[in-house]
């Protein structure tokens, strides 16, 4: 086997992140020779993130444009110019033979110098909006892997490849389980367990409405697996109960999804790629609060398909619960919702990339 150096880039939120871990490790696993180098932005979590999985990252000077505080923009020229020769010593030392990107500023920088270089790039997009970043990097993008049908609108015809999100092994585990033990819509009414997730940062609205119907949960006997969010857990720790458990966050997510029968979620792109492989019947409320609206419309391409419930922010205190009780009185809504998702799971989306990105070495 021959050694490559790959670098691998992109980052600010778990969305990013993850699937980048995971071609990491399905690259080393197809290769022990490989080399792989993440590129970050300093302070954000893949900082963290990526070193927890085993693999070396270094951090650009970079930060995104502020939509609603612009004198927070006042050193991005400054940043921006400071990253790209950052990214510049980092190719000259490191000499990449590939590179790929998973979106967020920080991919930027390095996947623009290296294009200067002659490198080929791969680019995988998650959402069914694309961001910014991917939008401009497209165009040195040797192929982009999508999660979605009909991206042409947004990257070259020619270039896109429909593979779906890379998602974590142990979420693969959880898939094969699920598909074995089909029990995921036999539970008696008045009898479900609900798994919600607002985020690792956590939701203001998806909390204040989960918060306020805690006696409906306890008076249905429901069981609540409730991820508020490192930033609220100390606000609403109080709340737990018999039958409400409250985590800031859930590392080992796998296992919830196995026991939940049904989830509250905001519309994160690698979240939706997870919920389409455990095949749980879902309510998405996407964030408001993203760049572009991504969340919407990836939620929306749910809600058109029949795959999920979707309820916008501004309308969860009067939705939710509704939503909620027609789930809870209907095995067969379940049964649909969850038959529906399930087949727009595509858990062999890391081995595809890879199998992708090895050709494209290959073939120089």
């Amino acid at each position: 086997m021959k050694k490559n150096n790959i670098i691998i880039s992109g980052g600010g939120t778990g969305g990013h992140i993850y699937p980048g871990i995971a071609i990491g490790n399905h690259l080393k696993k197809s290769n022990p020779l490989n080399q792989i180098l993440f590129v970050g932005a300093y302070g954000n979590m893949e900082m963290k993130k990526v070193p927890q999985a085993g693999f070396k990252i270094k951090g650009l000077w970079i930060s995104g444009l502020n939509r609603k505080k612009w004198l927070k923009n006042l050193f991005l020229p400054l940043k921006i110019f400071v990253s790209f020769f950052q990214a510049l010593l980092i190719c000259i030392k490191f000499r990449p033979n590939l590179m790929i990107g998973t979106g967020g500023y920080a991919s930027l920088p390095i996947l623009v110098v290296g294009s200067i270089f002659k490198i080929k790039i791969v680019i995988q997009e998650q959402n069914y909006l694309p961001g910014i970043s991917n939008k401009i990097l497209s165009r040195f993008a040797t192929i982009i892997a999508v999660a979605y049908e009909n991206m042409e609108g947004f990257f070259p015809p020619k270039k896109i490849i429909l593979t779906g999100n890379p998602v974590r092994k142990s979420l693969l585990t959880c898939y094969l389980k699920i598909k074995k033990n089909k029990k995921a819509s036999s539970f008696k009414k008045n009898n479900l367990n609900l798994l919600v997730l607002g985020g690792s940062l956590g939701s203001k609205k998806i909390n204040e409405v989960i918060s306020d119907s805690i006696s409906f949960f306890s008076k249905n006997k429901i069981k609540v697996i409730w991820q508020c969010g490192t930033n609220y857990y100390e606000r609403y720790k109080t709340f737990e109960n018999k039958f409400v458990k409250i985590f800031p966050f859930l590392e080992q997510i796998e296992k919830f999804y196995e026991e939940c029968d049904i989830v509250i979620s905001r519309a994160g792109a690698l979240t939706i790629s997870e919920l389409c492989i455990v095949g749980k019947p879902s309510i998405l409320v996407p964030s408001p609060n993203v760049s572009e609206n991504h969340q919407f419309y990836n939620a929306k391409y749910l809600l058109d398909r029949k795959a999920a419930i979707m309820i916008e922010e501004e309308k969860i205190n009067d939705e939710l619960l509704l939503y909620l009780q027609k789930l809870l009185e209907s095995k067969e809504i379940r049964t649909q919702l969850s038959n529906t998702i399930r087949k727009l799971a595509r858990p062999n989306a890391v081995k595809e990339i890879v199998s992708l990105i090895n050709k494209i070495i290959v073939n120089g």
